[in-house]
């Protein structure tokens, strides 16, 4: 049997899961399956030589087994390293159950999903030389130094020492210090130091150190934590080379040790978040809006930049708290790439309706509890119920509100998330999404309770909980594509929703916080500044460049607060609500008036109220403005002013009359003038001085 392209091959492991391979093979047809369907018994023994020739030839292969994975991945490297392997699990999550009878459609469903061919994810790289530190405060710490130094360039730092008997070969560079501050990853961690000494090599009952010091600064690439005290980072068993066992459990330190002993080398791990700064609205001209990805991240791997966030790829530990809280999608998940999730999503849902299946609920997980939880139900219990669709994700803290309104928009009854219980206190955000999904459902009619966190530490209590849930019909199937970013795919979904809602609730108000809305402008006292325009970051504050009107588009309002931050007015307020009417799509006017004419080229420009109240506040009132003159330039445009500016007698630009220049031949004439009249000076005074003396009387 072939879907989209690939070669899939069935086991029901050694007949432990009742396949009917006629219904099997119906089921998988519906959904785009071509081809006969051969059901193998025992693919990874007796029958491994199916794989074997499946594998040979030109198209990729989907096996239905997860289990020998292993296996058949050394096989295909064996026999044919080029071919494509995909494997799926459909004995844990829908054989073995006591409702494996019913299950059909869902197995058709999972195996359409898992024929996607999804992108992956960018990476991104870590490099770790092997330069450890070793924080601690006895001879606990000291051991784990040594034990590590064969493998590792080690330093120990004790914090507070007692009374350590120095080690006989100094083997160990030891110091003492207190860490104040520590920051970095995996390969470049920095760490701020107080009352820092090197250990003086003399010391012979006990450990002494130099004269210490303060402001010392170190790095190194891992960080083996056995203070006892309180963490260095926040989320620290996030933190890639911070390691922090208790140090009074020696299994947990060696535990530590050996992990870290192989940290060496260079390392990958998926680049979570995908930032766009153009849609981020954070912040505009230093005033700040949106903040919840900076609430939300555990490992404080967001900080504000400029009107943006900065997200440091390498302490993202991947929660995808931000990119479920963000209004815009600037933060996205890509683990996998693109929107991956969304068709694995639509597909997962029509495959099984197509199929046959009915009522689904949508069973949220992660990759590791989730999986282990599910695989203990289905071994040592009941296993799940034929209408529950495992949905598996690397976090199930990444869902937000546009996946759960596009999943009862695509039929699901429920959504139920199973949740590590370890990670209670990361789940902030998921629940105002959770809560924000309940307050539409219900507001439309549909009722609410239609999504639970399933928390519990043992499966029994989980099982009963998925068999326990009470029937909901669901919302008629869309069929959309959840095509474009993330505004754009929850407006399709709630479209869907509202035109097939029980009740139709035109305008259906939100909680505080909510990513909806609409702005009330006081047009009393707005003086269309425009101010709330420039600093709208979606463009749902509008202007008209032709005249002076407040345009609003309520479809593009995220509620930020921006606006309402940034007017020096103060007369906008926000209002959390979604708009199904078509009015929420248009430009609709907030405010509007007539601008002022120029009373001397009769060009329009300002708003008449604005120019006419400056008028009346400064006639006769301010020193500048004390003639009839000065008032008429205030009512003229930008460009007539200034000509009347320069044209006006009394011009305060004005200056003394320009010098007139002077060149080399001007002063050479001067002078030859100053010698001439000294010459004729001196030639009078000279005759004087003869007439004197001959009598002539000349």
């Amino acid at each position: 049997m072939e879907m989209r392209g690939k070669r899939v091959l069935v086991c029901d492991c050694e007949a432990s899961m009742p396949l009917d391979a006629g219904k099997l093979a119906k089921a998988c047809q519906a959904v785009g399956a071509e081809g006969e369907l051969e059901l193998n018994t025992q693919l990874c023994r007796a029958q491994l030589g199916n794989f074997q020739q499946a594998i040979l030839g030109d198209k990729p292969v989907l096996v239905a087994c997860t289990q020998e994975a292993p296996l058949f991945t050394e096989l295909a490297a064996e026999d044919n390293p080029q071919v494509e392997l995909a494997f799926t699990n459909i004995r844990e999550r829908a054989g073995w159950s006591e409702q494996a009878g019913d299950a059909t459609p869902k197995i058709a469903a999972l195996i359409a999903e898992a024929a996607l061919d999804i992108e992956p994810t960018p990476a991104v790289e870590f490099k770790s030389g092997g330069v450890c530190l070793v924080y601690g405060k006895d001879e606990r710490a000291l051991a784990a130094a040594k034990q590590l130094a064969g493998r590792l360039e080690v330093t120990l730092l004790l914090s507070a020492p007692g009374e350590i008997l120095p080690p006989e070969v100094m083997d160990v560079p030891i110091f003492k210090g207190t860490i104040t501050q520590a920051k970095g990853h995996l390969g470049a961690f920095g760490i701020d130091l107080r009352g820092y000494a090197a250990a003086n090599p003399s010391a012979r009952q006990a450990l002494d150190f130099e004269a210490p010091k303060d402001n010392a600064f170190t790095e190194c690439d891992l960080i083996l934590d056995l203070s006892g005290g309180a963490p260095l980072f926040p989320a620290h068993e996030k933190r890639d080379g911070y390691l922090r066992p208790d140090p009074d459990d020696p299994v947990a330190v060696q535990k530590a040790l050996f992990e870290l002993a192989n940290m060496v080398g260079e390392y990958e791990k998926p680049r979570y978040i995908a930032y766009d700064a153009g849609i981020c609205t954070h912040a505009r001209n230093q005033i700040t809006g949106c903040t919840r990805c900076l609430d939300v991240c555990p490992t404080s791997a967001i900080a504000p930049a400029g009107d943006g966030v900065e997200i440091d790829p390498f302490v993202c530990a991947g929660c995808g708290a931000c990119a479920s809280v963000c209004p815009t999608g600037a933060a996205a998940y890509q683990f996998p790439a693109d929107d991956a999730v969304f068709q694995r999503l639509r597909t997962l849902l029509s495959a099984y309706r197509e199929a046959g299946g009915a009522d689904p609920v949508l069973l949220l997980h992660d990759t590791r509890y989730g999986q282990e939880m599910i695989a203990m139900m289905a071994r040592a219990g009941r296993g799940l119920p034929a209408a529950v669709l495992p949905f598996p994700l690397n976090e199930v803290t990444q869902v937000g509100f546009d996946f759960l309104a596009t999943a009862f928009a695509y039929g699901a009854t429920q959504i139920c998330v199973l949740s590590d219980p370890a990670k209670a206190e990361e789940l902030g955000g998921l629940a105002e999404q959770i809560g924000l999904a309940e307050t539409v459902m219900e507001g439309l009619g549909y009722g609410g309770g239609r999504v639970q966190v399933l928390d519990a530490r043992d499966p029994e209590a989980v099982e009963a909980a998925l068999y326990g849930l009470e029937p909901r019909a669901p919302a008629p199937a869309g069929t959309f594509l959840p095509m474009g970013g993330k505004r754009t795919r929850t407006m399709l979904a709630l479209r869907h929703l509202y035109e097939q809602a029980p009740r139709k609730v035109e305008i259906l108000p939100l909680p505080a916080g909510a990513p909806f809305g609409a702005v009330a402008v006081d047009v009393q006292g707005c003086t269309l500044c425009l101010a709330c325009v420039g600093a709208c970051p979606t463009g749902a504050m509008l202007d008209n460049p032709d005249r002076p009107w407040l345009g609003f588009n309520e479809e593009a309002c995220v509620q930020c607060g921006l606006c309402q931050t940034t007017c020096p007015e103060s007369v906008i307020k926000l209002e959390p609500r979604i708009n199904f009417t078509e009015e929420a799509r248009h430009a609709i006017t907030k405010n509007q008036e007539e601008p002022f004419h120029c009373i001397r080229c009769g060009k329009p420009f300002g708003v008449q109220s604005t120019i006419e109240r400056i008028t009346d506040q400064l006639a006769g009132k301010h020193s500048m403005f004390s003639n009839p003159e000065q008032i008429e330039r205030i009512m003229m445009c930008d460009d007539c002013r200034i000509v009347v500016q320069f044209q006006a007698p009394d011009d305060p630009f004005g200056g003394p009359p320009r010098p007139k220049p002077r060149t080399t031949d001007d002063y050479l004439r001067e002078r030859e003038i100053e010698e001439a009249r000294a010459k004729l000076l001196a030639e009078r005074a000279a005759g004087k001085d003869n007439g004197k003396g001959n009598g002539t009387g000349e």
